[in-house]
């Protein structure tokens, strides 16, 4: 079963776990100094912040595989999608080891499929995070 992945930059970390934890009435499931995330079963999402590796806002939307085979079935729905795709393959991100594609919508909003292996000790590559859009989603004023 896929989990909806999404990512936001924030000003203030501190602030926006507080806030965040309160909102889903959980702690985050990972903390480092610079990103927190929440894997949460209601509802069904790993939501990710992060302060210095992102611009303020929604960063990228995503599909979290639960296994390879799941990956190939939602790279294979990238494909049905006739847009750009950049294999990304093995990476370190957001303190993870994790296979990804990235792909755009017509609009540039940008997605991540993924598949995550294990934990890392370093945030990774960010010129790599969000590589077909440099722009974040905004909401409207």
């Amino acid at each position: 079963m896929t989990r909806m992945h999404i990512h936001v930059g924030v000003a203030d970390l501190d602030a926006s776990i507080a806030f965040y934890s309160a909102l889903f009435a959980a702690a985050p499931t990972v903390r480092k100094p610079d990103y927190a995330k929440w894997m949460l079963d209601d509802p069904r999402v790993n939501f990710a912040i992060s302060h210095e590796h992102a611009a303020l806002g929604i960063e990228h939307l995503g599909i979290e595989a639960e296994s390879p085979e799941e990956l190939q079935e939602v790279y294979a729905r990238l494909e049905r999608a006739q847009r750009p795709v950049l294999e990304e393959g093995c990476t370190t991100c957001c303190y993870a080891r994790s296979e990804k594609s990235w792909i755009a919508d017509p609009d540039g909003v940008q997605w991540e499929a993924f598949h995550t292996s294990g934990a890392e000790t370093t945030y990774g590559n960010p010129a790599m995070a969000a590589p077909l859009n440099p722009e974040p989603i905004r909401a409207a004023p």
